[in-house]
């Protein structure tokens, strides 16, 4: 009978937090970052009009995408990273 060689629990368990942790690090930067792109060109910048819940409805948007995204990486790339480059 072939033997299994499966990692262990505590690896599984490690590499998912990585993951997790690595894709809600990803999603809160975009919110921020589209947040602030958003302000600074509806404020200083006065390129756009927008009120505050549509920005911050702009920026979740932003951060849904991250997070799909970040979940397709997961599954064409490295299990433990969001992120779709090969050396992550």
């Amino acid at each position: 009978m072939a033997e299994i060689n499966l990692p262990a629990a505590d690896t599984v368990v490690k590499t998912a937090r990585t993951y997790a942790v690595d894709l809600i690090e990803r999603i809160i930067w975009t919110f921020l970052g589209a947040a602030g792109a958003v302000a600074l060109a509806a404020g200083p910048a006065d390129m756009l009009s927008v009120s505050f819940w549509e920005g911050v409805g702009t920026a979740g948007m932003a951060a849904v995408v991250t997070l799909v995204k970040g979940i397709a990486a997961r599954l064409i790339g490295p299990k433990n990273s969001a992120s779709t480059a090969p050396s992550v």
